[in-house]
């Protein structure tokens, strides 16, 4: 009896967890066994084995990306049939100093856990494993080893290596929650809720590829509410228009460290949302509206306002504040529409940028098209509501005032979004990165900013008192507006020519025939009576239907090319080519522009096209690449995309062992100069 109660106590007793593991490999700089996480595996279930190394003191081993040299660990697994081993789940490294260089890896005790999933069946799992190593120390020494370890089939429960594991878990990096960017001149930004000078005292980052970031510069840290900067050195292997992988360990006041695996995007640091402050982002939005009234873009538009506002004279104050107002509508619902448009196909894939419609010939011949029948419109070819014009887009609804007004916003915006980017580059991409009622605030304060010369008519009742009295002088002043039409029709005629050549024109200048015809007959209808007034009603339909029958033509046609500036050797842009060109350690001007963007053809005449500029591109080696964005190029919209724009122009200078530079959207001959002048012969 005593001899069973003694049985039956020692059965309750607390028994210390068994210990599966292998023989060990030793040398006189390391102690390296394999070990299991669970004293026995259930068939079919992972379970984690790992390699643990127990280092002499100042030797070492090597992380994932050893850095500026060294190699990591080596596994080949021999497994039961139907079992699989996943790679390294690597803890964060340590960085470390070999002489001049600085190595990623680590010292002393460190496990390096490996995820196995065995096959079913109940049999005793035999792993085998044959592993090297490289340990470094003044010298380094290749080490390799060959482990055999059994785990019987069971209930699993924790081995006595098991805090080994969660040691390890405690240093592996776990996704990031914060958005992380990577700018052209290696400065990691990573930006979210918690992030401050009481949560984050320091911070440093570890490429997961070689020569991704320049090991041997220090990294220093700048803690704000909100983000982190870290400022990296870029590496032999850095390309601004790839994404940086890699570890992030950020550390409290404390000491504690926190590990996250970060995916930077690239693009200019203020890309990921936070970097610039909301009240800045949308007083740039605001400006940026603003100056677009200057823009060759808006200009017809302009027009339509100039005779809008002449319209408004001898008005009641109330109908004037009313039809700005309309007008203010129509742009700020425009731009938010955009703004919504742009995010649902963003988070549905689709790769658009800004102002992008008018890659498209059939949407350029179409608003040529428009405005060549609003510019027939003002110089009294027909009318349009009955003979009471309140703006252009008036003819989208044939009703008085209001709706006028709010369609001529509708079409001010439609018109300027080419225009934007040289002034709105920085705050449409931060828009774009950020949240979505931040994207919303700073496009409907872009429409703001746009409408604002004639929404200051609702603010300021004085102002609407200083218009003159109508007269004959606001017929002349209509007819005037309509050359402004035409003007914007001759420039995107010229568009078309670039996207799709002479065939393109030619199917455009058709319309403008047709469209002429069907104004023409229009106008006859509204003076004739009886069967005139069918028959001209009918020719005017007839020549409509033949213009718009002529815009599949147009998009069935191929792409033309642009090369680059007058006197300057260049060639097509290529995201494989300008590797290429880095790799040879060539210097490379990569222009982005499109036949569109006003901008961009300003700054090649007046910026580009220069003597002294195409001397400057000789004399350097430069080589010169153009993207062109005329019509839509997947290539070329990921490259503004990996520089934090969404527009063109871009103009990126590559220098041999050196940072990329983006120069301004607003090109001057001075600054290219300024520029090359800095490369090497």
């Amino acid at each position: 009896m005593a001899a069973c109660l003694l049985a039956l106590a020692l059965l309750l007793l607390p028994w210390p967890a068994r210990a599966i593991e292998s023989g060990t490999v030793t040398s006189k700089r390391s102690a390296v066994t394999l070990v299991s996480e669970t004293d026995s595996y259930r068939p079919g279930q992972p379970f984690r084995l790992g390699l643990r190394f127990q280092l002499a003191p100042g030797w070492h081993i090597y992380w994932v990306n050893a850095g500026e040299a060294g190699t990591p660990p080596e596994l080949s697994w021999t497994l039961p049939e139907g079992a699989s081993a996943s790679a390294i789940a690597y803890p964060a490294p340590e960085r470390l100093q070999e002489g001049p260089f600085t190595a990623y890896g680590y010292t002393g005790s460190i496990l390096l856990p490996v995820t196995i999933t065995p096959p079913p069946g109940d049999a005793p799992f035999i792993a085998e494993l044959s592993a090297s190593w490289l340990i470094c120390d003044k010298i380094c020494v290749p080490e390799e080893g060959t482990f055999r370890l059994s785990v019987p089939s069971g209930a699993a429960a924790p081995s006595r290596d098991a805090p080994l594991f969660a040691a390890a878990d405690a240093r592996l990096p776990r996704p990031s929650p914060f958005a992380a960017h990577i700018a052209p001149d290696g400065t990691l930004t990573v930006a979210g809720q918690g992030i401050g000078p009481d949560t984050v005292g320091d911070a440093w980052f570890f490429p997961s590829s070689q020569g991704a970031i320049d090991g041997n510069a220090p990294q220093s840290a700048r803690v704000e509410r909100g983000r982190v900067d870290i400022a990296l050195a870029p590496g032999r292997q850095f390309h601004p228009h790839d994404t940086l992988n890699g570890v992030l360990v950020l550390r409290d006041p404390g000491g504690g460290e926190t590990v996250l695996a970060v995916d930077a995007m690239p693009g200019p640091a203020y890309a990921a949302g936070t970097a610039l402050p909301l009240a800045r982002t949308l007083g740039f939005a605001f400006l940026g509206g603003l100056l677009l009234n200057l823009m060759p873009c808006v200009f017809p538009v302009l027009a339509m306002k100039a005779l809008g506002i002449a319209r408004l004279s001898g008005r009641d104050l109330g109908e004037v504040r009313a039809q700005a107002l309309s007008y203010t509508g129509g742009v700020v619902v425009s731009f938010v529409a955009l703004g919504l448009a742009l995010l649902g196909l963003r988070s549905a894939g689709s790769a658009l940028g800004w102002g992008s419609q008018f890659q498209s010939p059939v949407f350029v011949a179409g608003i040529a098209w428009l405005l060549f029948v609003l510019g027939l419109n003002l110089s009294g070819v027909f009318e349009i509501g009955a003979g009471r014009f309140a703006g252009a887009g008036e003819g989208l609804a044939s009703r008085p005032g209001h709706a006028g007004s709010f369609f001529t916003g509708v079409l001010a915006v439609v018109v300027a979004t080419p225009c934007t980017a040289p002034f709105m580059g920085t705050a449409i991409a931060a828009a774009l990165t950020g949240s979505a009622a931040v994207t919303l605030g700073v496009f409907a304060l872009l429409g703001l900013g746009l409408a604002a010369p004639y929404a200051v008519l609702a603010a300021a009742p004085r102002i609407a008192r200083l218009l003159p009295r109508p007269g004959p002088w606001m017929t002349v002043l209509r007819q005037a507006l309509a050359f402004p039409l035409y003007a914007a029709c001759a420039w995107l005629l010229w568009v078309v020519s670039q996207q799709v050549g002479d065939l393109g024109v030619l199917a455009v200048a058709v319309g403008f025939v047709l469209l002429g015809c069907a104004a023409w007959a229009a106008g006859w209808a509204q003076r004739a009576a009886g069967s005139g007034r069918v028959a001209g009603w009918a020719i005017a339909g007839l020549a409509a239907l033949g213009a718009c029958a002529l815009l599949p033509r147009l998009s069935a046609l191929p792409a033309q090319g642009s090369g680059a500036p007058s006197g300057i050797a260049g060639e097509r842009f290529s995201a494989a080519r300008l590797s290429s060109l880095i790799a040879e350690g060539r210097p490379v001007f990569v222009d982005m522009t499109a036949a569109w963007c006003v901008t961009c053809l300003v700054n090649e005449q007046v910026a580009l096209s220069p003597q002294p500029v195409r001397d400057a591109f000789a004399a350097k080696g430069v080589v010169y690449m153009k993207g062109d964005w005329t019509r839509q190029n997947p290539e070329i919209t990921a490259f503004l995309r990996d520089h934090g724009r969404d527009g063109v122009p871009l103009y990126v200078l590559y220098a041999p062992n050196s940072a990329p530079v983006i120069l301004p959207q607003v090109l001057t001959e001075a600054t290219v100069l300024e520029q090359l002048a800095r490369l090497r012969g």
